[in-house]
């Protein structure tokens, strides 16, 4: 793999860059990322292809492995252990209630508090506490590409803010962000991610149910939840003409949208936009919908 070096903080920079080969992730050591290059254009060194791992899907938060879906048997921990020797592997079966807070279990090892690095930011959370939304990771790029191409110093609402998935990215784009988490313990580390990324300039963070919490007007309005659509009426008085509401779904709920924005007084344009298979036959999906 041919790549060049980049600081991890300069990451989110140089993820649209030209030279920049989008089919391969970046090999990251300490503080460097070894981002993958196109074939033809320059490179500083060539790595060798890592092992191949073609056993139970898991995804790495910090020093953690985490495993969704059905337990894991003996011999799937063990290869997991032997790939990536984490510092332990958790166990993810559910997440509960409106706080979406999960219901884990540690089968290997030890699991706490980690820091996490992704695309250029830091993230501190407790996964045992809180959820990390891994598989949304090229929307929360895109989101942060939409920011950066849009109007400068755009008011968004990320309605259901977390631990900063979407807010720190849109913010470190350009974006001033109100973020609203209604979990206390998440709401606790999206305010340190704030200020460990250094956007406490460009966020306001609040606390609570984010329908009470709105407030003035945004240019874009992020909905990460999937019972999104039904939350929609709270959102349009808090809008205007141009302004953009994405609206995460599973599976296509834009007739459900279009009856509630016309119920508004909106007219309302829609591209559906696929984020990842949720299970067999339906999608995880984002509605951007631009209102007129």
């Amino acid at each position: 793999m041919r790549v060049r070096a980049v600081r991890t903080d300069q990451l989110a920079a140089v993820r649209d860059a030209d030279w920049v080969d989008p089919a391969r992730h970046p090999y990251v050591e300490g503080e460097t990322a070894w981002v993958p290059v196109k074939k033809g254009f320059s490179f500083e060194r060539e790595l060798p292809d890592r092992c191949t791992y073609g056993g139970r899907g898991f995804f790495m938060l910090g020093d953690v492995a985490v495993i969704h879906g059905t337990r894991p048997t003996l011999q799937e921990i063990e290869e997991i252990v032997s790939f990536r020797h984490p510092h332990g592997v958790l166990w993810i079966e559910a997440l509960a209630g409106v706080t979406r807070t999960p219901e884990t279990e540690c089968l290997w090892g030890d699991v706490g508090e980690v820091c996490h690095r992704e695309s250029g930011y830091t993230y501190h959370l407790d996964p045992r506490k809180v959820m990390f939304a891994q598989g949304n990771r090229d929307e929360k790029m895109r989101m942060a590409r939409l920011v950066r191409e849009g109007a400068k110093d755009a008011r968004v609402a990320d309605m259901f803010a977390g631990i900063g998935y979407f807010t720190i990215p849109m913010a470190g784009s350009g974006a001033r962000v109100h973020a609203m988490e209604i979990n206390p313990v998440a709401f606790g580390y999206l305010q340190r991610n704030i200020a460990e990324n250094g956007l406490g300039d460009r966020v306001e963070a609040a606390c609570g149910d984010c329908r009470t919490l709105l407030s003035g007007d945004y240019d874009r309005v992020v909905m990460g939840h999937f019972d999104a659509a039904t939350i929609l009426p709270a959102v349009f008085p808090h809008v205007h003409a141009g302004s953009i509401i994405h609206v995460h779904s599973i599976g296509d709920v834009t007739e459900a949208i279009l009856a509630s924005a016309e119920g508004a007084g909106f007219c309302a344009s829609i591209h559906v936009h696929k984020v990842k298979k949720y299970r067999p036959h339906m999608w995880h999906v984002v509605q951007d919908v631009t209102l007129a």
